[in-house]
């Protein structure tokens, strides 16, 4: 299963990340239907590389016209986001299937504090690092959109 191997590809290269979007609201327990896997990344050179082996070891291409090597450049994120309302970095399987992995880049959180704030789930023999409940509506605050506002009253319904 493409979530399963991604995980571990993820955990075998030392990935820093947070699992975010609708699967981990399922983690969390909330129903969500989702289509694509979505994650935060520390933006720092070395967890860049990294990422950048997980993917080429899950034959992950940009689903937009950019090298997958351009994600290092703090000038280009910048750019997509500021220029092209880039709010993730799109990548997709080498056949053009889902489900996809969405790289978000705009975000409101301090990346340090959220991963030492993340919920260790287990799947199989994985463990994923998966965005606390007051992260996640911090995120979906942030985006606003009529899903989001759903994904909050789920989220409070279920916070300790």
């Amino acid at each position: 299963m493409f979530y399963l191997e991604l995980f571990k590809q993820l955990e075998r290269h030392n990935v820093r990340y947070l699992l975010v979007g609708g699967l981990a609201m399922n983690l969390h327990g909330v129903p969500r239907m989702t289509m694509d896997i979505d994650i935060i990344l520390l933006l720092d050179d070395k967890n860049l590389d990294s990422f950048i082996e997980t993917a080429k070891a899950m034959k992950l291409t940009p689903a937009i016209p950019v090298a997958l090597e351009d994600i290092l450049d703090a000038g280009k994120r910048k750019q997509w986001i500021d220029e092209k309302n880039l709010i993730a970095f799109p990548l997709r399987s080498e056949d053009g299937g889902a489900p996809a992995l969405d790289v978000v880049l705009s975000h409101n959180l301090d990346m340090d504090t959220a991963l030492k704030n993340a919920s260790k789930k287990k799947l199989g023999d994985t463990t994923v690092l998966v965005a606390s409940i007051d992260d996640m509506i911090k995120l979906k605050q942030l985006a606003g959109r009529k899903q989001d506002l759903s994904d909050i009253e789920q989220l409070q319904r279920i916070k300790p």
